[in-house]
């Protein structure tokens, strides 16, 4: 499926849900990344997902923490290293993005589980560090 293709998909809601998994998301932030500003960007990806979600009986399963933290790592990383010369190139660059569980580095489980991180983009807290960096 192309870009354009996939990005229209899951604009009118005609993506398999089989089809939009984590990799889907970080593939339309990304998408949506190289065609805007920061702002219009992350716009699209939240009115994309919460439209998937709601159409798919699933409103309930978007989560704005996740959603902005993503965007903004994905930003970052095309900041830092370029886009890959496309999709391939970039999560074949960028592996640490496809791992689900990359905001655990940022985030506590207990944070990013919260009904507001669900509601609200929250910033990380600090998470407790071991004093001794021999243990």
């Amino acid at each position: 499926m192309t870009d354009e293709d996939f990005l229209a998909a899951l604009e009118r809601c005609e993506l398999p849900e089989s089809e939009f998994r984590h990799t889907s998301h970080v593939r339309a932030a990304y998408l949506y990344l190289r065609q805007h500003e920061f702002h219009i960007a992350l716009h699209r990806m939240q009115t994309a997902i919460r439209s998937y979600a709601a159409h798919l009986g699933k409103a309930d399963k978007y989560h704005e923490t996740i959603t902005v933290a993503f965007v903004m790592l994905i930003r970052q990383h095309l900041a830092e290293g370029g886009d890959g010369g496309g999709w391939d190139g970039f999560q074949r660059d960028n592996p640490e993005l496809l791992r689900k569980d990359l905001l655990l580095q940022y985030y506590s489980k207990q944070q990013l589980e919260s009904d507001l991180a669900r509601r609200i983009f929250v910033l990380p807290r600090p998470m407790a560090r071991n004093p001794d960096p021999c243990a």
